[in-house]
């Protein structure tokens, strides 16, 4: 079943005639292209694809299975979308109520003769499950991340900066084959280092630091997400107690995923091995968060996730201790639920590195 298909099946169920897409993730989603502008609407037996002269000619080459049409200044998008709600006799349309500010609600109102009824769970339901096809390119992402750490493993140095690493982080992940970072890259040094979302700076990487490295770059449209921290010159009893620590409620953690587990179950069991090891305090956000086509995406794994996890759903499984004013420790893999557990696509290298 195509995700057009998908898409429609779920009108049906939702009670309604057509969803239209805006958000630039969920339309890619839908039509397999992306670009910055344009909409995309679905109607229970018809699919289309309306864009502007910038992306109209990839537009056509790319999408199959959905009418693609060209705004111009006379047809416009409004004029298309008018067009199309009655040519399907389309009376009752759904749309995203979180993606859309107020003010483009307020103009989708006045565009559509339509009802208009919040429709975002469709594609959040669609999206949290992912295909064998979006596995593939998952890990494709997760491959060109971990070769870039690989090389920079072997470059950084005392003197250098966290900027300085940043940047061969990226120029790597672009040279194999990224398409762009999944993010900012969060690299942090010392006592930067228990500042989970720290940015990086001119600080100089010295002896006995930690350096903590967040990264990911985006293959085919879908995200990769890596932290490791690695340890320069040496480290004290202390850090390699922590980084022991966190390791181990990593590895908890994955051992209960599976589907059908509710997010906070999962989040629990590494949460119970920090807190059994005295560092319940310094452990302040979730386990992991869902990724596909953004590299924050839902369901999660923390304390408030109520929701049971499908098969097929990708997680980050990323906890941490952070000590203020000392160090801090994050590793993070991806995991894919499947067959009862999961399949972790993070290849790179967990035991303490000391460079």
């Amino acid at each position: 079943m195509s995700r057009i298909e998908k898409i429609q099946k779920l009108l049906e169920r939702e009670g309604l005639d057509a969803i239209l897409l805006r958000d630039p993730y969920n339309r890619r989603y839908a039509t397999g292209f992306a670009s910055s502008a344009g909409f995309a609407l679905i109607a229970r037996s018809e699919a289309f694809f309306v864009v502007d002269s910038r992306y109209i000619e990839a537009a056509r080459e790319r999408i199959s299975g959905m009418t693609v049409g060209q705004s111009t200044s006379e047809m416009s998008e409004r004029v298309w979308l008018e067009q199309i709600v009655r040519d399907c006799a389309i009376s009752a349309i759904g749309f995203e109520e979180e993606s859309l500010s107020w003010k483009e609600v307020q103009t989708l109102e006045d565009e559509t003769i339509a009802q208009l009824i919040p429709a975002q769970s469709i594609m959040k339901e669609l999206r949290a499950s992912k295909d064998t096809g979006e596995l593939e390119h998952l890990k494709a992402a997760q491959r060109i991340a971990e070769k870039a750490f690989g090389e920079v493993l072997g470059i950084i140095k005392q003197g250098m900066t966290e900027n300085e690493v940043a940047a061969e982080l990226t120029y790597r992940m672009m040279k194999y084959g990224g398409e762009g970072n999944s993010f900012p890259p969060i690299v942090v040094t010392g006592k930067k280092s228990s500042m989970p979302h720290g940015t990086p700076g001119d600080v100089i990487i010295q002896q006995g630091d930690f350096l903590t490295m967040d990264f990911g770059c985006v293959k085919n449209g879908y995200c990769s997400d890596t932290t490791r921290t690695v340890a320069i010159g040496s480290a004290t009893e202390e850090m390699c107690r922590v980084y022991d620590t966190v390791l181990k409620a990593q590895l908890a953690g994955i051992a209960a995923a599976r589907p059908g587990a509710l997010g906070r179950e999962i989040d629990s069991a590494a949460r119970e091995v920090i807190t059994k090891a005295g560092y319940g305090e310094y452990f302040g956000h979730g386990f992991g968060h869902s990724l596909g086509l953004e590299v924050h995406e839902t369901p999660g794994a923390s304390p408030s996730s109520n929701v049971k996890l499908s098969e097929g759903t990708v997680i980050s499984a990323e906890p941490g201790i952070y000590l203020p004013g000392k160090f801090g420790v994050r590793i993070e893999d991806v995991i894919y639920l499947r067959d009862g557990g999961c399949e972790n696509i993070t290849t790179a290298p967990k035991e303490l590195i000391i460079l």
